[in-house]
């Protein structure tokens, strides 16, 4: 009975011991797939890289200011960072310089996009410098130009990135902000996804895109970026069409593209519109919005990296340089890629270009207003919180008094009617 137990006691051992024969382990090798996570060592944290930018601002206060715009609807609140660039900051409001708006960090797990923000904004102030770009070309290029940074569009969504969600590309509260402009709102494709792509409750349901609506309009941009990652591409309108738009605005867009893919792209990025060419129709974007309705002549959306050899699942690696070789060639190639834009985007369009078209022609009264107020407060900062609230309280009074127009005309004329209804019928007796 002892000799027994003990050989059945070595058995056990032996079949222990065996590599082999370990199931637990080995199906979790194969059902746990492996994420990337951030690299902390090549990118800021959201806060951190606001602060950076804050810190070249007042570092540099002759050519940059700086502006964080807040907003909020049914509880929920968002913020925006703004950064413009000028030679000189008194002349950011001259409307003769040619006027450019850049948005990044548009879907949280992004996290690249941002920080070609804060790369372009070294370089606009000197700090950092292209290869192969002098100071006198540097300032020459940017003597005539206004340009408007949005380092970081969606501050919540990144949030729930850093947190763990690196596959977040919504805000906050769970909407797709490049599906939350009026152009086409709402429209679904047979392959919607809701978790990827929610539009909101309606059109600028969302704090973010009201204020980055109220920015284009005050600051009437004569080009648009929209800058993205997940591929390598360079798009025009349209998004929610399966073509580009007719005539010579499209013709000086695709000039435009073609160069910047063949200095600095090498040829990698594809072109066209993005209904056309990214495989799927998108309603809602920004980029739409922007060239529809505030008529900028020339609207971008880049996509300037993505890694297609990544798992769907782990976003971090797809839509992010996980390498500092990688990250360093995109952060180059990309702002050398804009500091082309800002030299030949001035020379391929008329700088009064924009002067005989009236945003009013598409864009809402209160639209305009917003937009008109939120350049004055800029300007003057608290000065104009009182004008504001004035403002505001002219457009209650001026629908009120277009309401009380509309009764006083209707009772106007149902009385004229009732009175010759009247006449009619005295008429007929007499006789």
């Amino acid at each position: 009975m002892t000799g027994s137990f003990l050989l059945f006691s070595s058995f056990l051992s032996m079949f222990a011991s065996l590599p082999s024969f370990s199931p637990v382990y080995a199906d979790a090798n194969l059902t746990q797939p492996s994420f990337t996570p951030i690299n902390r060592d090549l990118y800021h944290s959201s806060n951190d890289l606001i602060e950076q930018i804050k810190s070249l601002v007042h570092r540099h206060p002759d050519k940059l200011t700086v502006e964080t715009i807040k907003a909020g609807n049914k509880g929920y609140k968002a913020e925006i960072t703004v950064v413009t660039f000028c030679q000189s900051r008194k002349e950011s409001d001259d409307r003769s310089k040619f006027r450019i708006l850049l948005s990044f960090g548009q879907h949280g797990r992004e996290l690249i996009t941002s920080e070609l923000a804060l790369r372009i904004l070294s370089i606009l102030s000197e700090e950092q410098f292209l290869p192969k770009m002098d100071r006198a070309s540097l300032n020459s290029t940017l003597n005539n130009v206004v340009i408007k940074v949005v380092p970081m569009e969606n501050l919540n969504g990144r949030k729930l990135v850093e947190a763990g969600d690196l596959c977040e590309r919504r805000n906050g509260r769970g909407v797709d902000l490049n599906r939350n402009w009026s152009v086409d709102w709402g429209k679904k494709e047979k392959d919607y996804d809701p978790y990827e792509e929610n539009p909101g409750t309606a059109a600028f349901s969302e704090p973010e895109t009201q204020i980055m609506r109220k920015l284009a309009i005050s600051f009437d941009p004569h080009i648009w970026v929209n800058v993205h990652s997940g591929m390598e591409a360079l798009f025009m309108p349209y998004d929610h069409k399966n073509r580009t738009p007719d005539g010579s605005p499209s013709d000086q867009m695709r000039l435009l593209l073609e160069e910047l893919n063949n200095v600095h792209c090498h040829k990698r990025c594809m072109i066209g519109s993005g209904g056309g060419s990214v495989g799927y129709l998108a309603h809602g974007t920004a980029t739409d919005y922007m060239y529809d309705v505030v008529r900028v002549p020339m609207a971008f959306t880049f996509e300037i990296y993505g890694d297609g050899t990544a798992s769907t699942k782990d976003c971090f690696k797809m839509f992010n340089p996980v390498d500092h070789t990688t990250f360093k060639r995109v952060l180059n190639d990309w702002s050398a890629a804009f500091f082309t834009i800002f030299k030949l985007g001035p020379r391929q369009l008329d700088v009064h270009s924009k002067a005989g078209v009236s945003n009013l022609d598409k864009v809402s009264i209160d639209e305009y207003l917003d937009g008109y107020l939120m350049g004055r407060r800029n300007r003057y900062g608290k000065k104009m919180e009182v004008l504001e609230v004035g403002m505001q309280e002219i457009r209650t009074y001026f629908r009120l008094f277009l309401l009380s127009s509309v009764l006083l005309l209707f009772m106007f004329c149902s009385r004229i009617s009732k009175t010759k209804g009247n006449r009619q019928i005295v008429s007929a007796i007499s006789l």
